[in-house]
């Protein structure tokens, strides 16, 4: 596996580095249910999503969540594939960020 999954509590630790880039893959509707601060959004069903990745700089590290954790694992894998080393999922996604927040 290319990329790691992580629980809220160690995204938020690793968002603290400056080298970090948080990556949101769900849809702009999907915004509704909240963003996580600075994040940027790369729709991972938008036929552009690989063009998109392949602008994106190979050494930072990549924090990437969607609304549950499934799109995002595919955004990482796929990220892994195009040769990013440094991906981290958020596991359980928007959802588990916002009931950690609580």
């Amino acid at each position: 596996m290319s990329y790691e999954n992580i629980s809220p509590s160690k995204f938020k630790e690793f968002m603290k580095d400056a080298n970090s880039v948080v990556l949101d893959v769900r849809t702009p509707e999907e915004e509704v249910e909240g963003t996580i601060p600075g994040s940027v959004l790369i729709n991972i069903n938008d036929p552009s999503f690989p063009s998109e990745i392949e602008k994106l700089d190979k050494s930072k590290t990549y924090l990437v969540y969607c609304r549950s954790g499934n799109r995002s694992g595919k955004a990482c894998g796929y990220m892994g594939s195009k040769g990013f080393d440094s991906l981290y999922n958020l596991d359980g996604g928007i959802r588990a960020w916002n009931e950690a927040d609580r």
